[in-house]
């Protein structure tokens, strides 16, 4: 049996139908994690109810619900303060991670006990278009760890993803980083993710390791475009802080923040301390992310997916025998 020991926290508000699913996908792994943390928080529908009953099947599993509701960044925060054991991933109620998750990641934690994380490929399904799509396939398709600076060779290359859906965080890191920072609302999994990569390296499985559903009330979709841009400025703003200068040129080196797409490129133009952020990398990412907003909203539905079959699809699922596409 592993010595690694991992907690999971489950976050949930008004998935009184999803949170059954994604609970039965944690507690019925072959190799499960050794605490799940199930928030509610403060659903008003039957959510809580529905999450109790689960609790009664696996000692396992704890079940708690916030007096009041605190929104997702605050109920990971508590979950993350509540957890027990030295590694973590957050699994949202409303996706579903897949057989073997914690039984692959766990050799490559005793491998690198210090890795900040680890993580594999997530299929996104979109349920209003039945569009679906890869993120993490463009990684080279070995199982290895990534040091700090191969994250940034792989970035200036194109090929870096860090999906945080199916990641096992160390959990002294993620604190470390200031967790999951409420105020970066629909960015903080990306900044916490990058500021634990960045600082201590990334275990890498290329398998597909979750399922990200999007659904039209999902969190992701929360946000109206000018929300986004007034929090992708905080987000740059705590990147710049003194307590990330470790971080910040690995990040800007690598151009990553060329695939939040032009708002980003808004952001940093006007500012002459900020130039040295626009780099191929930056503009690269750019261009793709640019391309794929575009294809999805402006292009018939068929045009759609064949773009996103470009940019992110395989012709397999990635980890099976036969290897294709991008993201």
């Amino acid at each position: 049996m592993s010595a690694v020991r991992i907690s999971a926290v489950v976050p949930n508000y008004n998935h009184q139908k999803l949170v059954p699913r994604a609970l039965e996908a944690l507690l019925n792994q072959p190799d499960p994690p050794d605490e799940i943390i199930a928030i509610d928080d403060a659903s008003t529908d039957e959510s809580f109810a529905v999450m109790k009953e689960f609790e009664t099947r696996s000692s396992r599993l704890r079940v708690i619900r916030n007096e009041r509701n605190m929104g997702v960044c605050a109920t990971l925060n508590r979950g993350l303060g509540m957890a027990s054991h030295p590694y973590i991933g957050f699994f949202a109620s409303d996706d579903e991670v897949l057989p073997g998750l914690f039984a692959k990641a766990r050799p490559m934690v005793e491998q690198h006990p210090d890795a900040g994380l680890v993580t594999g490929l997530v299929e996104w399904r979109c349920h209003s278009t039945g569009m679906t799509w890869y993120d993490g396939h463009q990684m080279p398709q070995e199982r290895r760890f990534w040091t700090p600076d191969d994250l940034v060779r792989l970035g200036r290359q194109g090929r870096l993803a860090t999906p945080g859906q199916p990641a096992i965080y160390h959990k002294a890191a993620l604190v470390k980083a200031g967790g999951w920072i409420p105020e970066l609302r629909w960015f903080t999994d990306c900044f916490g993710t990058w500021v634990v990569g960045f600082r201590q390296g990334v275990g890498f499985i290329p398998e597909v390791m979750s399922v990200f559903n999007l659904y039209q009330t999902s969190f992701y979709n929360a946000a109206k475009a000018a929300e986004r841009r007034e929090v992708m400025a905080r987000f740059l703003g705590l990147l710049e802080s003194q307590p990330y200068a470790d971080v910040l040129p690995r990040i800007r080196a690598s151009g990553l923040l060329g695939g939040f797409g032009t708002p980003m490129l808004r952001l940093v133009a006007p500012y002459p301390r900020r130039w040295n952020m626009v780099n191929y990398g930056f503009a690269r990412r750019m261009g793709r992310r640019t391309a794929e907003v575009v294809g999805r909203t402006l292009f018939p539905p068929w045009l759609a997916r064949t773009c996103l079959r470009v940019f992110y699809g395989r012709k397999t699922r990635p980890g099976s025998t036969a290897a294709g596409g991008g993201s």
